[in-house]
Formats: C-alpha cells, structure tokens, sequence
C-alpha cells in the first residue's frame, strides 16, 4: 500500500489547519483533535501513514504517555512520528528521543523548514524500509541458497563415501577380507587418532581432521587392486619377490589415488595418499617403502599403521588364524609387531578397552 497520507494529532485546531495547509497539495491528511480517535486511525490504516504529526498536550494523556503507549505497540518503528511542541529544553527533547519520536517541529511554525523536514523524514524512512525488506529478502535468499549447498554438500559426501566402500570391497573380496575389516579400520582409526588428540595437542588433531582421516583409512590397501591372486591369496609363506610385489601395493595405492580419485576435498586426497603409501613406514626407519623415520612419518600414517596390524592379528587370514585382543595387545606393546613411537603406544594402552569393544562389535561372521 502506498504510504501518501500524514495524520495530524494536535488538539489546537489552530495549529492543526497551518500544519494542514503546508501538506495538502502533497498529501492525504488527516487531522485529529481526540487521542481515542488517533489510536483507532492507527490501529486500522497504519500502512497508509507517511508520517505522524503529534503534539503530546492531547486531553486525557499526560506529557510522553501516549508515545509510550505508541512504542509499545511497535508502532514507531513502523511509521516515523514527529513531535509538535513548544517546548525548548534539552531533556524534553531527549526523553522524546528515548520514546522513539525522529524529530521536532517548534512552534511558532516556519511553513518552507516544516515542509522540509517531513519531506526528509518520509524520505529517510522510505529508504530505511526499502533497505529492510531488501535485506529481509537476501536473507531469505540466502538462507534458501546455504540450504541447498548443504543439501547437495550431504549428498556429495554420501556419494563419495559410497565410492570410497565401494573400492574398499573391491580390496576386501579380493583379499578374502570380511565387510567388516573396513568398519573396523575406520572407527579403531577414530579411537586412537582421539586419545592422540586428547594427550598430545602438539599434532593438532581435531574432531574434523580425524572423520577425514576415518574416511581415508578405508583405502590405505587400496594397492591392493593391481597385486595377482596368486601372490595376494597365498596361503604359503612368500617368495623374497613375492613379497617385494606385496609390498608394492602402498606406492600403487598412492599412485591409484592421486591419479584416480577426485574428491572435493583435498585434504581427505593428501590424508588417503599419505595412508597408503605409508602406512607400512616403521618409527625406526626399517618399515617401507621409503624408509621414513619417526615424525617423518606423518601422524596420521602412524595412527593407521597401528590399527592395521591390530586388525590383522585379530582377524582371520588365509595364512593364519585370528589372534585373541590380549595376544595382539601385548604383541604390539612389546614390538614384535614393528616399532611404534611411546606416545602411540601410550595413546593405545589408554583406549585398550576402546578397541576390544570395536572388535566385538564388528567381529567376523
């Protein structure tokens, strides 16, 4: 609705009909001489005002009730209200401030200063309502927009952690692996990597980068893809050769990886590379393929160094049977498992209970 129309709340009839005079070839006006009258007109046509123009010595109101009463009800923040006064003092005109009034027009009245600032005032206000609703629609907008990209954001992610169990079964039904081994993988890589978190704050890991690290431990053998049957389902021990193409899967790993895999995060990327090519380092330098010593390797591949051999002494493979969680604990507390670095081993004795569960919980068919 178009706001053309300036209400006059002044009980001197007088003052009325010059405020009157300055408005009418301009605006619709309504003058008011009742304060009852005034609050009804409000009540029923307050989108229609441009402005209001009121004096406070209306009858049966005292000094600022009427603008309290006004305020509210909300109703100045609606349509600007212009005090009519004769009043010259400081405080009177900032406790009308403090009600919510925008200004003053002194009596006696000055026609082409008034006709002024009403002008300024409606047009002030215009602006500010215009840039209101503007800001209330981008809002909105906004709001819609951030929605959808977290909408399309979850399915992303959804599709890409089907990808990622996807290449994971592949590994798993060639490696005669149960579906379990990579739920297994993922939460005991979030349980260490947390108690690595909650002792050593000197990595910086955090609940956001340790999901990361969850979701790319699940293709730390991803190598696995290009190594033959008959070397990867031997039941026997290997060959020296057979174990150099075993051990081959981590740099094909990283190579299928940063050829093939193209997430929209990156940082999972570096975090799934870095596992599996090195996965297999050792704290004192003797694990492979490129021979890295202890912080060379990166916290991430250590944490999921440990968990991988906790889970193959634990499970079942076609060159051995499963190891109780006891016999492995102790296995890898006293290295015959490979050297690990004190701090994730004394993170690993801290979640010992934590990794039990996990094997339970997910244990083999």
């Amino acid at each position: 609705m178009v706001r053309d129309t300036i209400m006059i709340l002044e009980y001197d009839e007088s003052s009325r009909k010059k405020l009157a005079e300055i408005f009418q070839d301009k605006y619709k006006i309504q003058e008011v001489s009742d304060e009852k009258e005034g609050i009804d007109i409000l009540r029923k046509h307050a989108s229609s005002l441009a402005v209001v123009l009121v004096n406070l010595m209306i009858p049966a109101k005292d000094n600022f009730q009427v603008l309290q009463w006004l305020s509210g009800k909300k109703l100045l923040s609606r349509i600007p209200f212009i005090m009519i006064t004769d009043e010259n003092t400081a405080e009177y005109e900032k406790k009308g401030y403090e009600c919510g009034i925008v200004s003053y027009i002194k009596k006696p009245f000055h026609p082409e200063i008034v006709r002024q600032l009403v002008d300024n005032v409606v047009e002030v206000f215009r602006y500010k309502m215009h840039l209101e609703v503007t800001v209330k629609n981008q809002t909105e907008r906004l709001k819609k927009q951030n929605a959808m990209l977290k909408l399309m954001a979850e399915k992303q992610k959804h599709m890409s952690e089907d990808l990622i169990d996807s290449l994971s079964n592949i590994v798993e039904f060639r490696n005669l692996e149960s579906e379990q081994h990579i739920k297994r993988i993922r939460e005991l890589t979030r349980c260490l990597g947390t108690s690595m978190m909650k002792l050593y704050p000197e990595y910086e890991l955090t609940e956001e980068k340790l999901e990361t690290i969850g979701r790319a431990a699940s293709l730390h053998d991803i190598g696995k893809i290009v190594i033959p049957d008959n070397i990867i389902l031997k039941s026997g021990k290997l060959t020296k050769d057979e174990y150099e193409v075993i051990k081959s899967h981590t740099t094909k790993g990283a190579e299928i990886i940063e050829r093939l895999i193209h997430m929209d995060s990156e940082e999972f990327c570096d975090y799934a590379y870095d596992i599996a090519r090195h996965h297999h380092e050792k704290y004192d330098g003797n694990g492979y393929p490129d021979g890295l010593k202890g912080d060379e390797i990166s916290i991430a591949a250590q944490v999921v160094s440990l968990v991988d051999v906790y889970d193959a002494l634990t499970s079942k493979r076609v060159y051995k049977a499963a190891y109780k969680t006891e016999k492995a604990y102790q296995m890898i507390i006293s290295g015959q498992s490979g050297t690990f670095s004190s701090k994730l081993l004394k993170a690993f004795t801290e979640v010992r209970t934590e990794f039990e569960d996990i094997v339970e919980k997910y244990r083999d068919d």
